[in-house]
């Protein structure tokens, strides 16, 4: 939970200095595929407008950019 607080966060401040960037949150392929289908972490997407960065850190490969 940590983690999300970090992210919302990172991403007001960097939209009250640099409002132009956009902050993809990066989430491993094996998270995503496991909490991020849950119904509480996809509402909290949706909610908070986060857009995620889905990424193999084996292959070390973007998997998807989800907005």
């Amino acid at each position: 939970m940590l983690h999300a607080f970090q992210f919302l966060n990172y991403r007001l401040a960097l939209q009250m200095s640099e409002s132009d960037r956009i902050l993809y949150l990066g989430v491993p392929v094996d998270t995503f595929e496991s909490l991020f289908q849950e119904k509480l972490p996809q509402e909290a997407v949706k909610v908070d407008q986060v857009k995620l960065l889905i990424y193999n850190p084996v292959e070390e490969v973007i998997i998807q950019w989800k907005n």
